[in-house]
């Protein structure tokens, strides 16, 4: 079998639990290709691993089955974007913290591995959303799993957002900002903006603003074959966009068209790996706070 994985710093208490990942895969003879950074993490670390292969660029990744993301679900995010159109099966070791991507505890790495190995996992596909604009906003890295969004700089004041579904005027959206955020990430920035829960294969997007001026304004779910125009205008002449991890800020003269990719993420589950489980723990519904 052959692994590529993908990392960022964690805290001390997951060393032995990273060594004894490295240990078991050395173990079953596993080859493995590690990013660049995250290579050099371990060997500032200390952890030892038996890899030579590195990445530093998507198209430098060989042809692994599978690959690990481990941290938390930005790192998960981050590793996506390293598989893209490859639709490589990605699985989330969470040493983070909330964790609705990355459901893996670090305790069950050994468990997990031996499930890797003998195909006991399935695979859950997520869609993307993607980013269209008369310049290169992400160094080619288009699509995100989460969501794009759009939001006023620090220092300037409330933008206006004129939005157009299929070419059909929307809305102009006077507020902070504006998210569209795709099933998976109806979990994350759009839910702290009142953005509704989402069932991560429902054929939807959420347009989510931030903050809008006017309080009659409120989440609207589309059908994610929507194509959604976005026009800003700034006091300040731009504003900053931001899609899963990577951001820039941008002029008012950029044009912006979003829509759902021609690819997904597929992302692997364990067989006990439920949505409704997770968040049913990381929202902590069902329980009476009170007590």
């Amino acid at each position: 079998m052959k692994i590529a994985i993908h990392g960022r710093n964690f805290n001390e208490s997951a060393r032995p639990f990273i060594e004894n990942m490295f240990d078991e895969l050395a173990r079953r003879k596993v080859e493995v290709q590690l990013s660049k950074s995250f290579r050099t993490f371990l060997d500032q670390a200390g952890i030892s691993h038996y890899s030579e292969l590195v990445y530093e660029k998507p198209e430098e990744l060989f042809d692994p089955r599978l690959i690990v993301s481990m941290g938390g679900d930005g790192t998960l995010l981050e590793t996506i974007s390293h598989v893209g159109k490859r639709q490589t099966p990605a699985i989330g070791i969470n040493v983070g913290r909330l964790g609705f991507l990355a459901t893996v505890s670090p305790e069950r790495i050994t468990d997990m591995i031996a499930a890797l190995e003998n195909s006991q996992f399935r695979i859950d596909e997520r869609t993307l959303v993607e980013v269209e604009s008369n310049i290169d906003l992400f160094d080619g890295l288009n699509f995100g799993l989460n969501d794009f969004t759009i939001t006023k700089t620090d220092t300037s004041s409330m933008i206006t957002v004129h939005t157009y579904l299929n070419e059909e005027f929307l809305n102009s959206y006077w507020a902070d900002g504006l998210i569209v955020s795709t099933p998976t990430g109806s979990t994350g920035y759009s839910l702290s903006c009142g953005g509704p829960v989402l069932m991560p294969h429902s054929q939807n997007f959420i347009v989510t603003p931030i903050s809008p001026h006017n309080l009659n304004v409120r989440p609207l779910v589309v059908e994610d074959t929507a194509v959604i125009r976005l026009e800003v205008k700034s006091r300040s002449s731009n504003f900053l966009v931001s899609l899963d991890a990577r951001s820039r800020i941008v002029d008012e003269n950029t044009q912006l068209l979003v829509r759902k990719a021609g690819f997904v993420a597929r992302l692997i589950k364990m067989k006990d790996d439920s949505f409704l489980n997770t968040l049913r723990s990381k929202l902590s519904w069902g329980l009476d706070m009170r007590n």
